[in-house]
């Protein structure tokens, strides 16, 4: 799996993300935390240093309180996740995510030039 178009923990400070990707990384904090519950493997999120599982809902959370100041509603809360102690919960590496950003996408490549 390489860094495409796939679910992942971006790590940036919120507020270098542009409205599309604040709000696709909240909803995907949602998948993770849905998959995580259902017991499914994110061994190749893992592996490829797309998600960090003990981090997901203080994520999910930092996205929120963005969402909210840029004046967009939040109405989904996440709980927090209980794993069991000798669960593997993978990293992010965030340069390889900022580059990707910056590929990716005009508007969060502003933002994090301006923010970098």
């Amino acid at each position: 799996m390489a860094a495409g178009n796939y679910m992942r923990m971006w790590g940036v400070e919120p507020v270098m993300l542009c409205n599309q990707h604040l709000l696709g990384e909240h909803v995907e904090m949602h998948m993770f935390a849905g998959c995580l519950r259902k017991g499914m493997s994110l061994k190749g999120y893992y592996r490829n240093k797309l998600v960090c599982a003990r981090s997901i809902k203080k994520r999910h959370d930092e996205l929120a309180a963005e969402m909210i100041a840029r004046g967009m509603k939040h109405k989904s809360p996440l709980e927090e996740l209980v794993l069991p102690g000798d669960y593997e919960y993978g990293e992010i590496d965030i340069e390889v995510n900022i580059r990707e950003l910056s590929r990716r996408c005009p508007d969060c490549r502003k933002q994090l030039d301006s923010t970098l």
